[in-house]
């Protein structure tokens, strides 16, 4: 969560005429309670309004979408590191897509998949150094002697194929901060 803040400022920069985000959260998992606060505090500064929309299951992802629409929502922010909102991404860049709200993500796989921006920890990267550390254990290293592991390489992915259908242009400046473009 601590790049909640980082995340939300990327948004409110690729376009600067969002004054309301819809943040979909998963209402099970408690670090999105925690990230919800920080939000909390990063939105005033950058004069946005934030609509919490709490889901629970796949089955509410519709109606959460339908809820930022009808909050009249500048944009969606997808709270991260929840595996069902991985897991359904398609249908959620889909349900954005059809209701013409600007979408950001913390995973690469998002924008693939045709969502407008993401930022975050590199996920192909993270699974190798996962897998490097699981083979230190499985050939004989103690788990406690080995060193907590946090993610080092983050991206920025911009989907412009995305924009274009939205008719926003993404700012020179978002554009130079981008490690991969969509063309």
């Amino acid at each position: 969560e601590d790049l909640l803040a980082k995340r939300l400022e990327l948004l409110a920069k690729m376009n600067s005429k969002i004054t309301a985000v819809a943040v979909m959260m998963n209402a099970n998992n408690a670090v999105h309670a925690l990230g919800w606060q920080k939000l909390e505090v990063a939105a005033p500064l950058l004069k946005l309004n934030l609509v919490k929309i709490e889901v629970s299951g796949p089955d509410d992802i519709v109606a959460g979408v339908n809820t930022a629409v009808s909050s009249r929502a500048g944009a969606l922010f997808v709270m991260p590191d929840d595996p069902m909102f991985f897991n359904y991404r398609a249908r959620i860049v889909e349900l954005a897509a059809k209701h013409r709200l600007p979408d950001f993500y913390w995973a690469s796989e998002f924008a693939e998949a045709g969502g407008l921006m993401s930022y975050g920890e590199n996920l192909r990267s993270s699974y190798r150094s996962a897998a490097a550390y699981i083979d230190k254990i499985a050939t004989g290293s103690k788990p406690a002697t080995l060193p907590v592991a946090q993610p080092t390489r983050f991206e920025m992915v911009v989907n412009q194929k995305r924009a274009k259908a939205l008719g926003i242009t993404i700012p020179q400046s978002a554009l130079v901060l981008a490690d991969r473009v969509i063309e």
